[in-house]
């Protein structure tokens, strides 16, 4: 196994434009992974509390709900889940007031599958 891949996982990806959803889930599905979507925070927070989800992929910029308070809802309902945030923002999100405590990993837009892929392996092989 290399350091990109990770064993089948069942993931959360939400983002408020379907096509990057639509990607994640097919790239993440070729890899084995059950891959759920949804386009908003509360849709999201939704699905995620129907279920158990190994990780969680989120935008930061979404309307209503951006990505670090839908992280900090579901740390507050599960403390250990493992959250990656994709974002346009990287440089801004990672100053001294950064809010996204509540967040594992952060891979800025545009990204690469690799990227991705990387983050995964570094997010869950600590679990």
């Amino acid at each position: 196994m290399d350091q990109t891949t990770t064993a089948p996982r069942r993931i959360l990806v939400v983002d408020d434009e379907p096509y990057v959803c639509d990607a994640l889930k097919m790239l993440l599905t070729l890899d084995g992974h059950e891959v759920v979507t949804a386009n908003a925070g509360p849709e999201a927070l939704d699905l995620y509390n129907q279920g158990r989800f190994d990780l969680v992929i989120t935008d930061y910029s979404m309307p209503g709900m951006k990505g670090d308070e839908l992280a900090a809802a579901v740390k507050s309902r599960n403390p250990d889940q493992r959250i990656i945030m994709i974002t346009a923002y990287v440089e801004k999100l990672t100053g001294g007031n950064s809010p996204v405590a509540h967040v594992n990993e952060l891979v800025g837009k545009p990204f690469r599958l690799e990227e991705i892929k990387l983050a995964m392996a570094r997010v869950l092989d600590t679990v």
